[in-house]
């Protein structure tokens, strides 16, 4: 195999950017949109494949090491002393026995966070999301090829996917295995690229995936969909879809686990004499019946009409706390009548007693209990 420094026409003491100008003026030659000769196709390999050796920091060292220099080629750097070690116990320069890589990868997870009304966890619902992702190409059908076209062979590894190199060093002559510059390691070129994909064997495009999601989720679950993802390089395959759930905040309701809680506000009247009403709960009316002399803060229990549980079976209980309320103005004739009232029943005068918490507290509290 020809020297790179020479198909390059530069010294083993060129730099980076010397390298990179005497690569750019031969490719402008020898480039097969340029010189479509069969010479100058060969000729361009070459020169590629130099450069792809040389630019690279380590690549060139290894290839130093085994070059007209001797050991150590830049005057005694030891700096790739371990891969040596690395290649001759069996480490990570000892590609060749691995073959060339494959072009077929699994694609990438993808991550959607999905929005639902808490109406819509009681009973489960269903969603078609829209998922901006990586689809197989249809034109090439994740072979990158141009129709009727297929991968050849690379001519300087000659499908190994690798080249190998003999080094000196202090325990003899080593062979090094470092990737193909000309096919980056896959042992075959696409010379004909599908046009749809660039030779990717995938595009993006929108894609509804259709998503059951059951009831009882909550903020911060996540549901896994394998294979929903996005489409593998060359045909490889799909990645998974996580979709990240989050309830939105309801001004009625609020959940507490798998139970529903709500505050009912209750006049006084109703609180003292007792009543029955009709509430509007997220399933459906409820009839909620009122004793006397209900109290604020008291906590009504409605058995199985909460949120349906998530891993198991049946459903909460909604769970409704009272606030009695005061009437805050009275006319003429109401005012005559609560004090008519207030002369039949006679009660203690205020006074201190034990500190109590607001309403707010205790409901909290007794929902909790």
């Amino acid at each position: 195999m020809a020297d790179h420094y020479e198909v390059l026409g530069v010294s083993r003491e060129a730099t980076t950017d010397e390298i990179k100008k005497a690569y750019r003026r031969l490719a402008r030659e020898l480039h097969p949109d340029v010189n479509p000769s069969s010479e100058a196709s060969e000729r361009f390999k070459e020169v590629t494949h130099a450069y792809d050796v040389l630019s690279d920091a380590k690549q060139r060292q290894n290839y130093d090491m085994g070059g007209q220099g001797g050991f150590g080629g830049g005057g005694g750097d030891f700096g790739g002393f371990g891969d040596i070690f690395e290649t001759f116990f069996g480490g990570g320069g000892g590609g060749g026995r691995r073959g060339p890589r494959s072009r077929r990868e699994r694609g990438q997870d993808a991550l959607l966070r999905v929005e639902v009304d808490l109406d819509e966890i009681i009973f489960g619902t269903h969603r078609d999301i829209e998922v901006d992702t990586a689809i197989l190409c249809e034109t090439c059908q994740g072979s990158c090829c141009a129709p009727g076209t297929s991968p050849v062979t690379c001519d300087i590894c000659h499908g190994t996917g690798s080249i190998q190199r003999a080094v000196r060093s202090l325990l003899g002559n080593v062979m090094t295995s470092s990737p193909c510059g000309s096919c980056r390691g896959y042992g075959t070129i696409i010379a004909t690229p599908c046009l749809t994909c660039q030779g990717q064997g995938r595009v993006r495009a929108r894609r509804t995936v259709p998503v059951d999601i059951p009831a009882g989720v909550d903020t911060g679950v996540r549901l896994q969909m394998p294979g929903s993802g996005e489409a593998g390089p060359a045909g490889g395959p799909n990645g998974d879809l996580y979709l990240e759930m989050k309830v939105r905040h309801h001004d009625v309701f609020s959940r507490d686990g798998d139970d529903l809680l709500a505050t009912l506000e209750v006049a006084m009247t109703d609180a003292i004499l007792g009543t029955t009403t009709t509430l509007h709960a997220l399933d459906g009316d409820v009839e909620l019946d009122l004793k006397p002399g209900t109290q604020s803060a008291e906590v009504i229990t409605i058995k199985d009409r909460g949120v349906t549980k998530l891993r198991g079976n049946g459903r909460g209980d909604l769970r409704i706390g009272i606030q009695v309320v005061t009437p805050s103005k009275l006319n003429g004739k109401e005012r005559e009548l609560i004090e008519q009232f207030a002369g039949m029943h006679k009660h203690p005068k205020p006074a201190l007693s034990q500190f109590q918490q607001g309403l707010f507290a205790k409901l909290r509290d007794k929902f909790r209990g």
